[in-house]
């Protein structure tokens, strides 16, 4: 008998929706939906076939759940036809939902509203039930609004408004407001990526495979994409800014970079862009090293004869009129040019000795700074500490506090980045500045003794940029070599008394300390040891690493 009237009852489907696990957690449960519905369907005499759920917002149309819903409806519109959900902002809150359900011609039936509507359903009721609709809609429209204003107002206190980017996590900090700080397992990969990328000698795809080989991943534990890689590089939340609706803002974060790294990043990064060539499949040796300097494009090489090397213009602005030129007589131009980097024995002596002379008063210097630095960052926490008991007391109100303990905390990160930036000035300056001397005298015959893989890394240490016209090299160095070839004319032309020299001599100093070109502090990893080989005839101080760990 029982079986008899189940296979009489009106068949029905069920249609539960959280918009979230934490909401399910909270209480919001879809058991909770299913079992109200079910003794709905009991008590009403219908049979349930068929069950969706959905947990995801529904804001926007397109859910899985309810897709597969729609598409169960349409293809028993003459069996089912009648849906069972506990409310009106539990099936949708869009009007394009809205519009798919009525088209279906379905019964529904909002169980805890108590209400049933169908195409029959009186125009009283349905428009009832649609200002239903627009309600809820205007319900989340405006969640979304405050959210929006809730992020940009904690953006302009300096803080990261959103889910933290790869690097950094998510905590709660003063307040109960949730801030971002350093990951301590993938923050130092960050940081080693920015350092590798300055170089200018790694692709973005080389970056995410030794990047991912050292364990850089995302928080799934799959491994880096190239663009991916290149959204961090261009991401200036690490450099302790971010972008947030279309303005930057000076973040109360910690960064993991300085912003001269980071901006010298991008410069690598534009660059590449704008001499981009197409992919070889030889890899010639001053690919992507080599401009022409007619037009500005990429100089690319080509084999002929099966096993001769020419360079030419890409021609990518149009026809060029520079002419083929061949690999070695490029080649024999770089030796000339890297050699006149070497200076004479007493010269380097010379330099070497200033260089250890002034290091005692440059330590004096940053340290002197340091303190300096420290003592006013001290005064402000003092200040916050003070304020907040103001608050506390009622002499002040929140709306001041808030503002002043901003302005503060926003001036105490600016001071720890200048102590940074003195503490990375004073490491390992004096033998930094003694190194790249003994690099610059070494230069044109290592350039000479190496493969071609280790030329393009010693090219890429010494020179900037590099350009070919009418059959002759031009080029830049980079600091300080151009500081040693400025001294090196100076003497040669016997002008250089030590007045004029010393401020030379200095320049360097600076130079090997912290510079916005990033010539040595920034770029330590420039100067590691890329000399593999060397037989025991040469001078062994050579030999060591360039750079300190």
């Amino acid at each position: 008998m029982a079986t008899r009237q189940m296979q009489n009852a009106t068949q029905a489907a069920i249609y539960a929706r959280v918009s979230s696990k934490e909401q399910e957690k909270e209480g919001f449960s879809i058991p909770a939906q299913q079992k109200l519905l079910r003794n709905y369907a009991m008590e009403q005499g219908f049979e349930v076939v068929r069950e969706f759920v959905d947990i995801e917002t529904a804001k926007r149309a397109g859910r899985t759940g309810f897709g597969e819903m729609v598409t169960f409806f349409k293809r028993n519109a003459g069996k089912c036809r009648v849906l069972l959900v506990e409310k009106t902002d539990r099936l949708y809150r869009n009007l394009k939902d809205y519009v798919t359900l009525d088209e279906l011609d379905l019964d529904v039936h909002l169980v805890k509203e108590n209400q049933v509507f169908s195409r029959e359903s009186r125009s009283s009721e349905k428009f009832m039930h649609g200002i239903k609709v627009l309600m809820a809609k205007n319900y989340i429209d405006n969640l979304s609004e405050e959210a929006r204003k809730g992020m940009l107002e904690k953006a302009e206190q300096g803080i990261w408004p959103s889910y933290a980017p790869l690097g950094y996590k998510n905590v709660e900090g003063e307040h109960g407001k949730k801030i971002i700080v350093p990951d301590p397992e993938l923050a130092p990969l960050v940081k080693r990526l920015y350092a590798l990328c300055s170089e200018g000698t790694h692709s973005i795809k080389e970056l995410a495979k030794v990047l991912s080989g050292e364990g850089l991943h995302y928080r799934s534990g799959n491994g880096m994409a190239t663009a991916t890689v290149h959204k961090i590089l261009r991401n200036r939340i690490y450099s302790g800014q971010f972008d947030w609706a279309g303005r930057v803002f000076d973040g109360t974060h910690e960064h993991l970079v300085t912003r001269d790294l980071w901006n010298q990043v991008q410069a690598v990064l534009d660059q590449r862009l704008a001499t981009r060539c197409k992919k070889a499949h030889h890899e010639f040796l001053f690919s992507g090293l080599l401009n022409c300097g007619h037009c500005g494009c990429a100089l690319v090489g080509e084999i002929k004869k099966g096993k001769y090397v020419y360079y030419h213009c890409t021609g990518f602005k149009g026809k060029c009129a520079e002419p083929y030129v061949r690999q070695e007589i490029l080649e024999g131009e770089f030796s000339r040019l890297l050699r006149s980097l070497a200076l004479d024995k007493d010269v380097v002596e010379w330099i070497s000795e200033a260089l250890k002379e002034s290091h005692a008063d440059k330590r004096r210097f940053h340290d002197e700074a340091i303190s300096r630095l420290k003592g006013d960052h001290q005064r402000l926490q003092n200040r916050l500490e003070t304020l907040y008991e103001d608050k506390l007391d009622g002499r002040i109100d929140v709306e001041f506090f808030d503002r002043k303990s901003r302005d503060w905390r926003a001036e105490q990160t600016r001071l720890l980045h200048s102590i940074e930036e003195h503490q990375n000035a004073d490491q390992s300056y004096m033998d930094e500045g003694v190194r790249i001397l003994e690099l610059a005298q070494r230069a044109g015959d290592l350039f000479d003794k190496q493969p071609p893989f280790e030329k393009r890394r010693l090219l890429n240490c010494v020179l900037s940029t590099s350009s070919w016209k009418d059959g002759a090299l031009a080029a830049q160095f980079r600091q300080p070599f151009d500081m040693l070839i400025d001294a090196k004319a100076a003497v040669l032309e016997k002008t250089a008394s030590e007045s004029v020299v010393e401020p030379r001599i200095e320049q360097l100093s600076n130079s090997a300390t912290a510079t916005k070109e990033g010539a040595i502090g920034q770029s330590s990893h420039r100067f590691e040891n890329w000399l593999p080989g060397m037989d025991s005839n040469h001078d062994s101080r050579l030999q060591r690493p360039l750079s300190y760990h």
